[in-house]
């Protein structure tokens, strides 16, 4: 998959990744969840959050557990919770939680469609700005350049139990926190990421 048109670094330029109508022209799992997001109208209910899509579909690395992730730019929890409460909570497996973490508050909506995991998240940020947006902009940038035999490990390790962020830090051997790692990352050019899957290059 080609990466986004957002510049590196940010900026405000409109990208693929804010409208799932890319997943048509996806694999089989991508155009499948485009159909069922369209047709259960999930995204178009929290439009008003900007929700995006992000995770490891529209990247083309999920596996068989993966599940659907979507971010909300949310200012107003308790509406958001009415929202949500109104809209999904007939599905299966719905659940709200609602915590803050180091002060900042967030909400979680999970529950089933067709078989397929969904959590919605919610913090009082742009969704172009929250760390599951950013991980996969330079995790898609990443698969784009390095090509099918880095994909495959990725896929690999996380067939293996690993998470996405942990498995993309394993073969480039990155230290520290991978979360925090990748969003270093973010900001590096093409030359430096070059640089860095050329000295990983050996990894089984």
């Amino acid at each position: 998959m080609g990466h986004s048109t957002l510049g590196w670094g940010g900026g405000n330029i409109k990208n693929k990744w804010e409208n799932i109508e890319y997943l048509q022209w996806g694999n089989k799992t991508q155009t499948e969840i485009y159909h069922i997001l369209s047709k259960n109208m999930v995204l178009q209910i929290i439009q008003n959050h900007n929700p995006i899509l992000v995770g490891t579909i529209p990247i083309g690395i999920n596996i068989e557990t993966s599940d659907l992730d979507i971010i909300c730019e949310v200012k107003d929890f308790d509406e958001f919770e009415r929202l949500c409460n109104e809209h999904f909570r007939d599905h299966h497996g719905f659940l709200i939680t609602r915590r803050e973490v180091e002060g900042i508050e967030r909400i979680k909506i999970n529950f089933m469609i067709e078989n397929w995991p969904i959590e919605i998240f919610g913090q009082n940020k742009p969704t172009t700005e929250q760390n599951g947006y950013l991980h996969m902009i330079i995790e898609d940038r990443m698969l784009t350049m390095y090509g099918k035999k880095f994909n495959e490990q990725i896929i690999q390790l996380k067939s293996k139990g690993l998470k996405t962020e942990p498995a993309f830090a394993k073969i480039l051997k990155l230290e520290g926190d991978p979360y925090l790692k990748l969003i270093e990352l973010y900001n590096w050019t093409d030359e430096e990421l070059r640089d860095l899957w050329v000295d990983s290059n050996d990894v089984a």
